[in-house]
């Protein structure tokens, strides 16, 4: 009887360590999803007069460059709102093509740069870059 209530003891033991080792493994050993990523760019000018160009900037499914045209945020009496709205809305539009489909939006990067000589500030870009992923 103390026999079989040893094997018991040591059967309860050895069963609760495999479950300790299962259930506790280390971080970097439980199995986790690989996703596919997908990105857009936006670059909108500021340069005064509306000489700019702007664009949101992608790759179709053969890796073919896709441009779509983006109005300036400058016209030649000085701030567009109206273009900035319009570019919001082209953007916005792009982002919910993604996401319809099936695209959840991961990352959103900025960064501007101006164009400078003598002191002066003649113009620049905002650049922005969505990026997206899916699980595979």
């Amino acid at each position: 009887m103390k026999n079989n209530f040893n094997h018991l003891v040591l059967g309860a033991l050895f069963t609760l360590g495999l479950l300790s080792i299962w259930a506790f493994k280390p971080e970097g050993t439980k199995e986790t999803s690989s996703y596919e990523y997908k990105q857009f760019s936006t670059i909108e000018s500021i340069i005064p007069g509306g000489m700019g160009r702007s664009r949101i900037i992608s790759t179709d499914q053969s890796g073919t460059l896709v441009e779509k045209d983006l109005l300036n945020f400058y016209s030649m009496v000085g701030i567009n709102f109206g273009n900035i709205s319009t570019n919001d809305k082209l953007i916005v539009d792009k982002i919910n093509e993604y996401s319809i489909g099936g695209w959840e939006l991961y990352q959103v990067t900025t960064g501007s740069s101006t164009n400078q000589s003598n002191g002066n500030t003649n113009g620049g870009i905002f650049i922005t870059r969505y990026l997206f992923r899916k699980a595979k």
